[in-house]
């Protein structure tokens, strides 16, 4: 074979190398501006996913309260005012003013007696102040020198509607359990709480918003025994019920 034949078959190999690796090129190119477009398209996508679902998200507060005594966390729903509050909410502040009002734990009694009175109208607060004043006789304060405990047990809350459409009554029924100094025995007792309530504004106190923000008011509070319980009973150590003698 002549050197002229060799070197007219290398250039013609050459040739189609080349234009093979062109060609490659040109493909890897194309499929390379494929996959940015598509990935633009993507990222659009998602910005536009975004846009849409912005005004959709909203931060909704909520009210977190922890139980100095039980450490039992309650979550109290948001109230918007400008109406009557949801019987939910309603029924948990009257059992917890109820609960608070109603114990005694000189641990706690001065934080109760505070929380207590953020719930409470000016007029209750001052019979309020004159109930737990060292210089009454009755005041939990000096019934309770001896280190007896009270505790309460809400059991049950229910509604009045008046004749004229208002609905502001309420009965709270719970049971008083009385704990002596350095005993286990605990003396029951049930009782049953007539309450008028009423919604207004929330105090500029953040002290006082802590325990009540959204202005739950008591009006008026009146507890007595319940006719059947005139003889209190008492719980041993052991769980076992027995009446006591007054």
């Amino acid at each position: 074979m002549s050197d002229t034949v060799v070197l007219d078959q290398y250039f013609r190999e050459a040739r189609d190398w080349d234009a093979d690796h062109n060609a490659v090129l040109r493909v890897t190119a194309r499929n390379a501006w494929r996959v940015a477009a598509a990935g633009w398209l993507c990222a659009i996508a998602a910005a536009l996913a975004l846009v849409v679902l912005t005004p959709l998200k909203r931060v909704e507060t909520v009210v977190v309260r922890v139980d100095a005594t039980t450490g039992v966390v309650d979550v109290v729903p948001p109230y918007a005012g400008g109406g009557t509050a949801d019987e939910t909410v309603t029924r948990y502040f009257l059992a917890h003013f109820t609960a608070v009002c109603e114990r005694f734990n000189f641990a706690t009694a001065e934080s109760d007696y505070e929380e207590c009175g953020s719930f409470q109208t000016a007029q209750r607060n001052q019979a309020w102040y004159a109930l737990w004043t060292p210089s009454n006789p009755a005041s939990p304060l000096n019934v309770h020198k001896d280190g007896s405990t009270v505790t309460i047990q809400v059991e049950s809350v229910s509604f009045f509607t008046r004749s004229t459409g208002v609905k502001d009554l309420a009965q709270v029924r719970y049971l008083k359990s009385l704990r002596m100094a350095g005993s286990s025995d605990e003396t029951l007792s049930h009782w049953i709480a007539t309450i008028q309530y009423t919604y207004g504004a929330a105090a500029q106190d953040p002290r006082v918003r802590r325990w009540n923000p959204l202005g739950f008011k008591i009006v008026d509070f009146r507890s007595e025994p319940e006719v059947f319980d005139e003889r209190p009973r008492a719980v041993d150590a052991a769980g076992g019920v027995r009446e006591t003698r007054q």
